[in-house]
């Protein structure tokens, strides 16, 4: 089997070391001559390696040299080739964000979510609206997010938003400390959805947004919106899919 791999981890020094490892026993390739993608670091580390490279379309297999690991392997030197023909593939697709600010527009991606905050002591402002149609004229809040499914089980979980099937044609949008109104626990979206959220009082109540490790500082109103058109593919052993983590989450107690 043409086992061509790149190796990319992070600057842990277990990670390093297992890095040279593994470039001793099964060589070092460039990305774009490689079959395979092999990424060693926690899930923070996952995030950066699934943005430096969703360009090229390389499954991207990680395993796990930090404290969760969700979207990782269990790191093991031996057998790669063989747990790398047998995983099982998870196809994810971002959220794509477009913050607007007065310096302009920012425009980034998010596999996990895209999060608005407030940046004072303040209670932030906002008015939220789903395909041009206004549902919260005024949501008092510290924030609120927009998950995708990989992403489900990460903030918006801690947030007390559901987790959902990978392939659930879904979002979730979560509140963070929502004030009013009170009751308002968030919404599951269509995929296909445009969210648009403006900014009530920006200048007396600034708010920040979020896209992974983006952040846009001052937003007067940000729209986010799944991107179709960018996709990357994750793998995961067999037995052990996305699909299975996310499904087991839910009966975690």
């Amino acid at each position: 089997m043409d086992q061509n791999i790149h190796f990319v981890a992070s600057e842990t020094q277990e990670a390093q070391a297992a890095l040279q490892k593994l470039q001793k026993r099964y060589g070092e390739f460039p990305a774009e001559q490689s079959r395979f993608i092999v990424a060693l670091g926690g899930d923070g580390f996952m995030l950066q390696t699934l943005h430096k490279f969703i360009e090229g379309d390389i499954p991207i297999y990680g395993m796990n040299f930090g404290s969760v690991g969700f979207l990782m392997n269990e790191y093991r030197e031996e057998g790669l080739p063989a747990r790398l023909a047998a995983a099982e593939p998870a196809r994810i697709h971002p959220l794509r964000m477009t913050a607007h600010s007065s310096i302009g527009e920012t425009t980034a991606i998010a596999f996990n979510e895209v999060s608005l905050f407030r940046q004072t002591r303040q209670t932030a402002k906002l008015k939220i609206a789903l395909d041009g149609k206004v549902r919260l004229e005024e949501l008092v809040c510290d924030g609120v997010l927009v998950s995708t499914p990989a992403g489900s089980t990460a903030y918006n979980l801690s947030a007390h938003g559901p987790i959902l099937p990978i392939n659930a044609a879904l979002l979730a949008m979560t509140p963070l400390s929502p004030f009013r109104p009170r009751r308002w626990r968030g919404a599951l979206l269509p995929q296909n959805a445009k969210v648009r959220i403006d900014i009530l009082e920006p200048a007396k109540r600034p708010v920040s947004a979020v896209a992974d490790d983006l952040e846009v500082r001052h937003v007067k109103a940000v729209d986010i919106a799944q991107d179709r058109n960018l996709a990357v593919t994750m793998l995961f052993d067999a037995g052990h899919s996305l699909d299975e983590r996310i499904l087991a989450e839910q009966f975690i107690y």
